[in-house]
């Protein structure tokens, strides 16, 4: 019944297994124990699923058995939906909120007992109105116990109700906070890789400016001819504060369409000088992938017509600062002015955004 461990092999009643294919230690116990046990019934791990092999090309001799779950299923049931939320969203609001699920316990419960409560306070209020019950308190004092009970159901209900909906409202934003970072653009130089949002982070601050034909044409003309009687150096204004800018064309169903197009072959005005539609490409991006644009700009452009905006004519914008978040919603076209000699400030980057230190003189 003994066995003894020499150079890497296990010896048990002339049996050899060898590790040289790499298998955990704690498989070859399990096969070992499970071989040849004399007045012992041999027993199946219920852990099979957890014991992989080592790769032949990975293997090394000092290098630690693992044991170890495929990080792609990981990846697979954070991304698993329930409620319109994936369990990665839910996990981060958990996360910005830690106790909110403490709150809404607490008021639920409490809810449901003064409901209870409620309930049999006013069982008894009625048999005191009817009269003949020995066992009742006065209807005054009976009313009373309801009255009280009815408010704390109201109460903790409505308390309840609106951490739910607070809840609900931070899922949603964290949801479209994902969304924008998945959205896909062409830069507007030759050649250029297509990128999401995402790879802008850290670098630039995103200004998505989207509106109909006529304001796409007027975007296209602030930026790509002489307005004024001097040279337009609006693009390396913008360049040098890491400003890009997306031009969205909606149609007249609100839906996004070529931008691109509509960029390339602008009308100038009379007012418009030397109009030249590559001079702001180093700034600009184009929406690729429209069907997640759409999805993105729902929810701002009814948001914008229901407060009395024309979308189509005086277009919205969204500015992104560089950690991803939107530091503001506007109609119009984009407040260059502002972006060129506040946007420092406004979004926080030279108080602390990583790798200006340099551009700041800080430490």
């Amino acid at each position: 019944g003994r066995f003894t461990i020499k150079k890497n092999h296990f010896i048990k009643n002339r049996t050899i297994i060898t590790m040289k294919h790499g298998y955990s230690l704690a498989a070859c116990f399990a096969i070992t124990a499970a071989s040849s046990s004399i007045g012992t019934e041999a027993f199946a791990p219920t852990w099979p699923s957890l014991i992989v092999p080592l790769s032949r090309t990975s293997r090394n001799k000092n290098s630690p058995l693992v044991l170890s779950s495929s990080a792609d299923e990981k990846n697979d049931r954070l991304e698993e939906k329930f409620g319109g939320f994936t369990v990665k969203q839910r996990l981060r609001e958990e996360i910005e909120s830690p106790f909110r699920q403490v709150r809404l316990f607490f008021f639920a419960s409490s809810g449901v007992s003064a409901f209870v409560a409620f309930y049999f306070s006013a069982l008894v209020a009625f048999k005191a109105y009817i009269g003949g019950y020995s066992d009742v308190p006065p209807l005054e004092d009976a009313l009373q116990q309801v009255v009280i009970n009815g408010v704390g159901t109201m109460g903790f209900g409505a308390l309840a109700l609106r951490e739910l909906k607070i809840g609900k409202a931070n899922l949603e934003r964290i949801a479209k906070g994902g969304l924008l970072a998945r959205l896909v653009v062409e830069p507007a130089v030759e050649g250029s890789a297509r990128r999401t949002l995402k790879d802008y982070r850290r670098a630039s601050r995103v200004i998505i400016a989207a509106g109909g034909s006529d304001y796409i044409n007027r975007l296209a003309m602030s930026l790509c001819s002489d307005q004024l009687k001097d040279e337009n150096t609006l693009p390396a204004a913008l360049a040098d504060v890491d400003i890009v800018i997306v031009p969205v064309l909606l149609g007249e169903d609100y839906k996004v369409v070529d931008s691109k197009a509509a960029w390339r072959n602008g009308v100038p005005g009379e007012n418009d000088r030397n109009y030249d539609n590559s001079r702001a490409d180093e700034i600009v991006a184009f929406p690729l992938g429209y069907g997640m644009w759409n999805d993105y700009l729902e929810s701002d452009i009814d948001t914008a017509k229901g407060q009395g905006f024309d979308v189509l004519e005086n277009g919205i914008t969204i500015t992104v600062k560089k950690n991803g978040r939107i530091l503001r919603r506007a109609t119009g076209l984009p407040p260059y002015g502002d972006f060129v000699s506040a946007m420092e400030v406004a979004d926080g980057s030279r108080f602390g955004m990583p790798g200006d230190s340099e551009r700041y003189g800080g430490q």
